[in-house]
């Protein structure tokens, strides 16, 4: 797959009817079958449009690729300025935001795998080219929201920020890969109970593991 630069980008391209006819056709075809295997034909056939519109819009085939994985990063996006906006507890937010960023995974499931697909096969400028117009933005809120929370004195002033968010968002990445496997481990009942998964995992990440007695 051809790099893209940043200004090969559109950022606009969604604002539209057409657009988003164009990006949603691209997103169920890329899903279904990976980016070498979708013609430019095959997005105008089940946009119904022609080719010269999804170029008018996106440009390129690569530059739609990352335009779809940018708009279903988009609801990540909106879950973080949920957390900034909500009024509970630091705790109760690191909850519901990761639980519903589980969710989306689960409920996208043929996007996302979509998504780490392009991560484990990309090479080194292909991930900088993912984190710098894909994941980097998210990734540096879900940080920032880590260091907000050391300020105010509610979470620990020696843990990495980096690191908490990389747990958090490794830990549903994890479930979603293998939730089908952990059906079939007798020590797991939450195969089946996404948000139990989740809730536990955030108690842990907020409190550790060990006990109040133990130094």
């Amino acid at each position: 797959m051809a790099s893209v630069t940043a200004d090969q980008v559109p950022v606009t391209h969604v604002t539209s009817e057409g657009a988003r006819a164009i990006l949603e056709a691209a997103k169920r075809l890329f899903a279904e079958n990976g980016f070498d295997a979708v013609s430019m034909h095959d997005i105008a056939n089940q946009a119904s449009v022609s080719k010269a519109n999804i170029f008018h819009h996106y440009g390129s085939k690569e530059a739609l690729y990352l335009a779809v994985m940018r708009d279903v990063c988009g609801k990540t996006a909106e879950l973080l300025q949920g957390f900034v906006a909500d009024s509970g507890t630091f705790a109760e937010r690191v909850h519901h935001f990761a639980q519903a960023h589980l969710r989306h995974l689960l409920d996208n499931a043929g996007v996302s795998r979509l998504i780490l697909r392009e991560i484990i096969a990309g090479d080194a400028q292909r991930g900088q080219e993912l984190v710098e117009q894909v994941f980097g933005d998210n990734f540096s809120r879900l940080v920032e929201i880590f260091h907000t929370g050391q300020q105010r004195g509610e979470v620990r002033s020696d843990a990495d920020p980096a690191v908490l968010a990389v747990a958090l968002i490794a830990a549903n990445i994890f479930f979603f890969q293998n939730q089908h496997l952990f059906r079939h481990f007798h020590d797991i009942s939450f195969a089946d109970d996404p948000r139990y998964y989740s809730h536990a995992v955030v108690d842990l990440l907020l409190h550790g593991m060990r006990t109040d007695g133990d130094k």
